[in-house]
């Protein structure tokens, strides 16, 4: 491979859902953008960041090589918002520049070397390019059949060489990332997640961050009655799922003396879902505190007896703030291979003393009633509880 032929190195990005923008568009293209910024300030490669019809274009520093342009694409294919990342090759706007970089990149690949059927498709985003999209194809795809003998094949090809004809200059790349779609953080607001340390919550918190949330997270310890496991697994949670968002915030409330008010109040059936409501009457004040708009759960209907449709309408009950539970229609084994995908799945399996686990009855209420909820909740004096309980929260940064 010689840098003379395929000139420099850079990655191409591919915009998803924010094309069916109208009017606002450029309003989520520069939060897509101001986020790939600060995303690739971990990478440590000062990078040039160019927003194009459609695309985006990242341009390395001048001596930048293979390893920097991967290393940048890796990152970015975490960011939402982007459905597809390629590592391309910058070439100048010359038919003869083109064919040379195409035969020298398909030369490299390992599908050549076997005799891999091909195809070449080109798009030509700038009309003055002096070829069409079609003909770039013949001449680029004959040259390589006459130099490597590969068979073409337009509709199922085993290696497949994009040429993409800009404004300034031409992106040759085989192959790429895809990236993880959606809407880019903070476009949608902010919301507040319940992270408990089990596997449905990081991945409702991963679907809300891909419909443009910015989320924080709010964990409810057992301590004193537990020890401070739960903790340091949310928290680990919480920096698996940072990479997705950035500047992620983990706030914790130690829970168990409000615990153990409820089991005490004598309704141990109700326990659990009373338990529930003052969770969300306390995120709810938590997030008017840090100005989130919603409140994320991990419910999936019918999952456990605490999700019935009486049950978390129950739950809807206790707040005013919407609760988003994107989860709801989702089975265990989707949930799972979700967390397995985003790389949750693994810490949430590990063992720690769940601060639910102190309210276990042996049975649980399927049909919790509205009015029993809020006798207790009287006789708990909740709304003065959650104040205390807000007051308590421990913040833990990244």
């Amino acid at each position: 491979m010689t840098m003379s032929a395929l000139g420099e190195p850079c990655v191409l990005l591919k915009l998803g859902e924010i094309v069916l923008k109208g009017k606002n568009r450029e309003v989520f293209e520069r939060r897509l953008i101001s986020n790939i910024r600060e995303a690739l300030q971990d990478v440590g490669v000062k990078v040039d960041v160019r927003k194009r019809h459609g695309v985006i274009a990242i341009f390395l520093p001048e001596g930048a090589g293979v390893e920097q342009a991967d290393a940048v694409a890796q990152r970015v294919a975490d960011v939402p918002g982007l459905v597809w990342i390629h590592r391309a090759w910058r070439v100048a706007k010359d038919p003869d520049a083109v064919l040379k970089a195409g035969l020298e990149l398909v030369g490299e690949r390992e599908e050549a070397r076997r005799g891999a059927r091909f195809a070449v498709r080109s798009r030509r985003r700038d009309k003055r390019f002096p070829l069409r999209s079609n003909e770039l194809d013949r001449l680029v795809g004959g040259a390589i059949n006459d130099e490597y003998g590969l068979p073409v094949d337009l509709r199922n090809p085993e290696l497949t060489l994009f040429i993409e004809v800009d404004r300034d200059e031409v992106f040759v790349f085989t192959g790429g990332i895809p990236g993880q779609g959606g809407l880019p953080v903070g476009s949608s607001g902010r919301a507040l997640v319940l992270m408990s340390g089990g596997i449905d919550s990081p991945v409702a918190a991963y679907r809300m961050m891909k419909r443009g949330l910015h989320v924080d997270f709010l964990h409810f310890s057992g301590i004193p009655f537990t020890t401070s496991e739960s903790i340091y697994k949310a928290y680990a949670l919480v920096r698996k799922l940072d990479r997705f968002q950035g500047r992620s915030r983990l706030w914790v409330v130690p829970f168990g003396k409000a615990q153990q008010s409820i089991r005490t109040s004598g309704q141990d059936r109700l326990a659990v879902i009373a338990q529930r409501r003052l969770m969300l009457k306390t995120a709810e004040e938590v997030a008017h505190r840090i100005r989130a708009g919603a409140l994320i759960t991990g419910d999936a209907l019918g999952q456990v007896s605490s999700q019935t449709l009486a049950n978390i309408t129950a739950q809807d009950n206790a707040v005013d703030m919407p609760i988003l539970r994107p989860l709801v229609g989702w089975d265990k084994t989707e949930i799972m291979a979700e967390a397995r995908r985003i790389g949750t799945l693994e810490i949430s399996e590990l063992p720690d003393e769940d601060c639910c686990s102190l309210l276990a009855p042996k049975r649980a209420e399927t049909r919790a009633k509205i009015a029993d909820l809020k006798q207790i909740e009287k006789r708990l004096d909740a709304e003065e509880l959650v104040v205390q309980l807000a007051d308590s929260i421990q913040e833990y940064t990244l």
